[in-house]
């Protein structure tokens, strides 16, 4: 963090041929922006003031070769490459997969190096960012592998918090892959989570089954019997607050979702069709259980409105703000839990 007391935020560019610069860009053409934040992006200014060009955006930037240079009050552009990339709005390509990992690995490294505070990743599409040294099915893998932490991804929109307890796993892997210590591994990380980044005392979770209707006493598969509710009973005895399995069929059109701080689903779909179904487009996508702090917007590159300047910011805007405050929350949570005599404090408040 700056002197100023201001976050530096950074942001990888994502796909160039989607709308990941359109919303970068979008967000801080509101100058009010930079009241909260001085945002870092790592791309080119090549490549943004042509992106801006081509989508008659109004806005004005700082080149830099280092993160470390960013100017507060400024939008700071990292000159990531020194030549143009070809850009084909719409059009998933090779190219434009090595720019975004470019991207995203020089963003990785300054918030490594405390050049950045916290990073915000555009959307990359999980097919051309393939490469003999870059084999990973998104963002949510490869930052568990470069930074520290058991990752958990955790969409996050006003009082709604849905993880997963597996994420790009295929359906036919999801009840293989679903193991007693897996289910341990990611209450406990949500659980943290929820306690550091969102600044919840006790926080209580629900899990919702593996099968239609937790599998109905095992008619419909044994995985809830026989995995879940043993390791969810464990986990009680020891103090968490969770509760499950339950439906997940009728878990969100019930409302019974508002009973809980957070929502742990089996799988992908599970916890993201009614996640973004009820978020209307402001989720955001919140890698938890690492020891920096990542968020995404909620949606992908959008091919098909590329390059038309009609892309909606807010999903992206919503990850900025996200960012900013569970940085802020994790240094209070520092700050309290490090001093004994605030401990003391907070215990007797408790």
């Amino acid at each position: 963090m700056q002197e100023t007391g201001k976050i530096k935020l950074g942001i990888s560019i994502g796909d160039l041929n989607g709308i990941g610069c359109e919303v970068v860009l979008k967000t801080f053409e509101d100058s009010r922006m930079l009241d909260f934040c001085t945002p870092v992006i790592f791309a080119s200014n090549k490549t943004i003031s042509h992106q801006k060009s081509e989508l008659g955006l109004e806005i004005n930037y700082n080149g830099i070769q280092d993160a470390s240079k960013a100017i507060d009050g400024k939008i700071n552009v990292v000159n990531v490459w020194k030549e143009t990339p070809v850009v084909s709005f719409g059009v998933p390509t090779p190219e434009s997969g090595k720019y975004a990992i470019q991207s995203l690995r020089a963003a990785i490294a300054a918030l490594k190096n405390n050049d950045i505070d916290v990073l915000v990743t555009a959307p990359i599409n999980k097919n051309n960012i393939q490469a003999e040294d870059f084999k990973f099915p998104g963002h949510t893998d490869y930052l568990a592998k470069e930074l520290e932490g058991e990752s958990l991804m955790f969409m996050v929109a006003d009082g709604l918090r849905v993880g997963l307890l597996t994420d790009h796993v295929a359906v036919k892997d999801v009840a293989a892959s679903i193991t007693p210590q897996l289910i341990r591994s990611k209450i406990a990380t949500i659980s943290n989570s929820l306690k550091m980044d969102f600044g919840i005392r006790k926080p209580k979770i629900a899990l919702l089954g593996i099968n239609p209707h937790s599998g109905d006493n095992g008619v419909i598969g044994k995985e809830d019997d026989e995995v879940m509710r043993p390791v969810i009973k464990e986990m009680s005895e020891k103090g968490h607050l969770v509760f499950g399995p339950y439906s997940a069929d009728s878990f969100f059109g019930s409302d019974n979702y508002k009973n809980f701080d957070a929502i742990l689903a089996a799988y992908h779909d599970q916890g993201l069709i009614p996640f973004k179904t009820l978020s209307f487009g402001k989720g955001v996508n919140y890698t938890a259980g690492l020891n920096r702090v990542r968020t995404s917007p909620d949606h992908g590159t959008a091919y098909e409105i590329a390059g038309k300047g009609v892309a909606d910011n807010s999903s992206f805007k919503e990850a900025v703000f996200a960012a900013l405050h569970i940085f802020k929350n994790r240094q209070e949570y520092k700050e309290l839990t490090g001093n004994p005599l605030k401990k003391h404090k907070l215990k007797r408040q408790g």
